[in-house]
């Protein structure tokens, strides 16, 4: 299949069909992403490998044509999407019911290739919750009551749009997988973080989790991006802290940053 100008267009990348210069600034330095991360290869533990940028493009489209925008000038940064997150839904920390009747996404999801039998892909007709992305945007959702409030500040990205998985469908993060393949996966995330960064032309980066955090000031640093870059509390149920409150401890962060004033609704409603 041809593009334009008589350039063969790779049958494994998704078309982009965009409005506006920004939403294809990003999903380009995203489908580039896809494109390099297809040519490494992970040893054990790692066995399986789910892209959701791949087979659940329609709807992380849906997601970046709706919401990103000009003026954004925060970036919470997650990880990498969850297996009942942003696996199903190709949404970060896309928990299902989140997904659809807050941020109201649309579209397909089909299946990765090689898919564990434990770890089956449903898409956004998945019945389970996935903790970390009820606990992030059930918060938002309280704090401003309608996604426009958040999204005329704030936009949502992973640094990482892989998910790996070991042969008996535990999941693994990036930091457990071993140190050579970590770094040249994260090396390429590296790059399009940078550029997309630099699409949004954010002034703040939060990183959800220390690791994203301290990946985040580390790339962007050496890139000579000039943005601030901060952190919360990942709301992951293996972090304790986060089990014990983790919505107050991100509001009290979120008002040392100067952030908080700007998603309430009482705010909104004056602006």
């Amino acid at each position: 299949m041809k593009e334009k100008g008589g350039k063969r267009r790779d049958p494994k990348r998704p078309p982009v069909r965009v409005s506006g210069e920004l939403n294809f600034r990003f999903l380009q330095a995203e489908l580039e992403l896809n494109a390099h991360l297809r040519g490494l290869r992970f040893s054990d533990p790692v066995r399986y490998i789910y892209n959701p940028l791949e087979y659940a493009w329609d709807t992380h489209r849906c997601y970046v044509e709706k919401y990103c925008q000009a003026g954004q000038k925060i970036l919470f940064l997650g990880m990498n999407p969850g297996p009942f997150g942003m696996a199903q839904t190709g949404v970060p920390f896309g928990e299902v019911k989140s997904v659809v009747d807050w941020l109201k996404i649309t579209g397909e999801v089909s299946r990765p290739q090689n898919e564990h039998p434990k770890r089956r892909i449903t898409g956004l007709a998945c019945t389970q919750s996935e903790v970390s992305g009820a606990r992030f945007w059930g918060f938002f959702r309280k704090l401003c009551g309608d996604p426009v409030v958040f999204f005329q500040h704030c936009f949502v990205h992973n640094l990482c749009p892989l998910i790996f998985m070991s042969d008996s469908g535990k999941n693994l993060t990036p930091p457990e997988l071993p140190a050579a393949e970590r770094e040249a996966l994260l090396r390429l995330c590296d790059i399009a973080l940078c550029q997309v960064v630099e699409a949004l032309n954010v002034s703040m980066v939060i990183g959800v989790g220390k690791v994203a955090e301290q990946r985040a000031r580390r790339a962007l640093s050496a890139a000579g991006v000039n943005v601030r870059v901060e952190g919360i509390m990942h709301p992951s149920p293996r972090n304790p802290l986060a089990n014990k409150g983790w919505e107050d401890v991100a509001k009290a962060k979120l008002h040392e940053l100067g952030v908080l004033s700007l998603l309430s609704k009482t705010c909104a409603n004056q602006s």
